[in-house]
């Protein structure tokens, strides 16, 4: 079994040996000669024939019908598919998802390992069985030539080289010559006299040759080199080409031809075998294949003049390329028709989709009764992975990532199989292992803040933390209810308890309603410390502002696309600010000369008493249109939010708070995606506007400064105003296993500062404005920055967590 790790997901494929068959079709044009091609690419990772017993295709009696049977190594983004049937069907490819996790909020949980969003990783072709180096000199002078009929039927062959003939061009053809697939022998490879008829046999039985013999030459150490000498199959030209579908159509039986029929009842005989294949053309459905493609093939046929069996390679080559290209994996020329006509008729299994099983299984892999509807999991599911559509390995790989995305499974595997009852269909199984739907977990933290000059300082020996729980997919409908405490002090946790319990219930409409709609309802209590209240450059350090927030929320979450989302919804919280030793601080506070500490400084809250209570409505529109190319974030994503209040509340609040972040992810150069290829160079650049009409509490004002705001400065050392802009442009660089970058950035309060109530900008001494520009480098979640800021003209190193974007 070989694995594949990519960011939430684990793509393992299971390989098992199979064997290559024939199909047998009727006759397509009377009079025409043996056109049954096989072309074999061995490419088993666990099972193939060995040179030392080589198993040829079984040919069928001679017919106007020309038959590909290739096995076909396929490669994709993040995952491997490998196909060992001489059907367009693989067995056990499976696309194995690593689940959807587990913890607080049904966040990351057990899916894969890192890497890139995907690579490219190709099957090596290669035999398994070991070869036994046990052969028998051919015991004749050197460097004669030997008919095989003259060889021994008691003595195991070493063949040192294979070469084709060319009898029409009287020359050898190269190793890359499409012939070269037909055959099963291999340099090296230790064989009998009745493998080597075997062979023969198959490539005099294939149509490809009107004629093919096999004669050996003597070498000195012992071996033989081997010459297949042939003669080309060719047919009159053709001018008209027709791509069709025959998955899923009955297979007629060829009737044999008696030796002592007549000629008129041998003209009957291929007149009736005409008709059939002209009613089965009829039956069947047109391929997927473009015009564009199918014109490639007409200029193909008109400049080859006669049609040959090497131009039929080459156009089922090009018909099956353009199906690979697109994602349809199963796809597979077959058949080529109506040669001896001025039509080629070209015949595709496309794989279409009979059955889709969902199957869940416990954590030992029986099958078992799931908790989770069906409902909830076919909505997930793309219309291509469904009955009726042709089986495409960008869909399974979408259906994968959408059933991950619910969050509910420790392992998904999506797998499409060959239906043994329907020749040429495919039979999508998706497996699945459910997540515990309880669990809880505790964790504990150091919480480690910026000292002087950036460098990171354990703010205290005192151990904090978090303690979560989960009850998810309630009912078996995905819904689930999520709470969790936290404290920077475990040892005395009433200090500063917060906490947050939510509900979510998603499919409002009902699980079969197209329209995607989730409700979420929470309330919470929370501290954080106020930017608004920070010093600028020179000034003593600010007496600290907590803003504590307690209240419930509720919002809907709509859906519109993957990318676009659109949430509005109603929150009432009461605000309350403490200082230091939490008692209610109604005004900010400021370090006297003298060195004691003044509390007349800008109020903190809108009613003037350190406490208010308001209830506004909120909404949010995303859009975000971001990807990874081998690893690097590229695209575009747009958020803008707007919170309008209601009038409810102290001071009977009524404002309109609004931001706007647009951010643009450039890709400077087209790289090769795939597992292992280094990522482009790319430039973000990004801007974010805020503003607000109406009522303004001081804790509400916008802030400038900060790794999120403007680098090189502390949270808040620009400015608070209500109305800001920010402007950056960043330039990342990949070097191995990570990347450097430049970067650039200015924020600006617009002269709004003084219109916040007090002007804590003013107070503290702040600039309003301020730009920054600097180098970093990304150190797995840390960023470690060297950044000057413009205001002080000096440079700083930061290590930050988490994006700046």
């Amino acid at each position: 079994m070989a694995s594949i790790a990519a960011p939430g997901q684990l793509l393992t494929l299971n390989l098992a040996p199979s064997t290559s068959r024939r199909r047998r079709f009727p006759p397509t044009a009377a009079y025409a000669s043996t056109s049954r091609l096989p072309t074999t690419v061995r490419c088993d990772l666990l099972s193939s024939s060995s040179p030392q017993n080589p198993k040829p295709l079984k040919s069928a009696p001679s017919k106007p019908l020309v038959t590909f049977t290739k096995t076909l190594a396929f490669s994709a983004a993040t995952v491997l598919f490998h196909l060992t049937s001489s059907i367009p069907f693989f067995k056990g490819r499976v696309l194995r998802g690593g689940g959807g996790g587990g913890g607080s909020g049904g966040g990351g949980g057990g899916g894969g390992g890192g890497g890139g969003d995907g690579g490219f990783w190709l099957a090596i072709a290669k035999d398994d069985e070991s070869q036994s180096q046990e052969w028998d000199s051919h015991g004749l002078p050197a460097n004669i030539v030997v008919q095989l009929n003259k060889l021994s039927g008691f003595k195991k062959y070493k063949v040192s080289e294979i070469l084709f003939f060319d009898r029409r061009r009287y020359s050898t053809v190269g190793t890359e010559d499409s012939f070269f697939e037909m055959v099963s022998l291999r340099p090296s490879g230790i064989y009998t006299k009745a493998q080597l008829q075997k062979e023969l046999e198959t490539l005099a039985t294939c149509g490809m040759f009107e004629k093919v013999d096999l004669e050996g030459k003597t070498n000195p150490d012992g071996t033989i080199g081997v010459t297949i000498s042939f003669t080309e199959s060719t047919w009159q030209s053709a001018d008209k080409f027709r791509c069709i579908n025959v998955g899923l159509m009955p297979q007629s039986k060829p009737i044999e031809m008696d030796p002592d029929m007549t000629e008129k009842e041998k003209l009957e005989y291929f007149r009736s075998q005409e008709k059939d294949y002209r009613r089965r053309i009829d039956r069947a459905r047109p391929c997927l294949l473009p015009m564009s493609v199918h014109r490639e093939i007409l200029m193909m046929l008109r400049e080859q003049g006669k049609v040959s069996a090497r131009l039929l390679q080459r156009i089922r080559d090009r018909v099956q390329k353009w199906y690979h290209d697109e994602g349809y994996a199963c796809a597979q020329v077959v058949n080529f028709g109506n040669l001896n006509t001025k039509e080629v008729v070209c015949e595709v299994v496309e794989g279409d989709i009979t059955q889709m099983v969902i199957q869940f299984q416990d954590k030992l892999g029986n099958v078992c009764e799931g908790n989770t509807q069906l409902g909830v999991l076919r909505r997930e599911l793309p219309k291509q992975v469904r009955q009726g559509n042709v089986f495409n390995i960008e869909a399974g790989k979408q259906a994968l990532r959408n059933i991950n995305s619910l969050a509910l499974f420790s392992n998904i595997e999506v797998n499409p199989r060959p239906d043994e009852k329907n020749e040429g269909g495919i039979i999508v199984e998706i497996k699945l292992k459910e997540l515990e739907q309880k669990s809880a977990e505790v964790s504990t933290e150091w919480s480690i803040v910026p000292g002087r000059g950036g460098r990171p300082t354990l703010a205290s020996i005192q151990p904090g933390g978090t303690v979560s729980f989960e009850h998810r997919n309630i009912k078996g409908l995905n819904r689930s209810i999520l709470g969790s405490v936290t404290t920077s002090n475990f040892l005395n946790p009433q200090d500063d308890l917060a906490f947050k319990l939510e509900y979510v219930h998603p499919y409002l409409d009902g699980v079969y309603n197209p329209r995607n709609r989730t409700l979420r309802t929470s309330c919470f209590n929370s501290r954080k410390l106020s930017p608004v209240f920070t010093g600028g450059p020179g000034v003593d350090e600010v007496p600290p502002i907590w803003v504590d927030r307690a209240g419930v929320k509720a919002n809907i979450t709509e859906n519109f696309t993957r990318q676009s989302k659109f949430t509005y919804g109603l929150v009432m919280e009461e605000i309350t600010t403490r200082d230091e030793s939490s008692h209610i601080s109604p005004n900010g506070q400021r370090v006297l000369p003298s060195g004691g500490i003044s509390a007349d400084g800008p109020p903190t809250t809108l009613s003037g008493t350190g406490v208010d209570r308001m209830a506004f409505a909120q909404a949010n529109i995303t859009r975000d249109n971001t990807k990874f190319v081998n690893g690097a974030i590229v695209g575009e994503r747009n958020v803008f939010q707007l919170d309008q209040g209601l009038g409810i509340g102290s001071k009977f609040p009524f404002f309109n708070r609004h931001q706007l972040t647009m951010t643009r992810f450039i890709q400077l150069k087209e790289v090769e995606e795939g597992a292992g290829k280094p990522p482009p160079p790319v430039l973000v650049l990004h801007g974010h506007y805020g503003g607000c009409v109406g009522d303004l509490p001081s804790y509400d004002a916008f802030t400038l400064g900060g790794p999120y705001s403007v680098r090189g400065y502390n949270m808040g050392e620009i400015g608070a105003a209500r109305n800001i802009v920010e402007l950056a442009a960043e330039l990342r660089i990949p070097v191995k296993n990570t990347h450097v970058y430049v970067f650039a950035e200015h924020g600006n309060d617009l002269g709004s500062s003084k219109d916040v109530k007090g002007n804590p900008t003013e107070v503290y001494r702040r600039m309003g404005h301020g730009s920054s520009y600097g180098v970093g480098v990304k150190l797995g979640l840390v960023r470690a920055e060297y950044a000057v800021d413009h205001n002080s003209s000096t440079g700083t190193v930061f290590f930050r967590f988490g994006e700046r974007f």
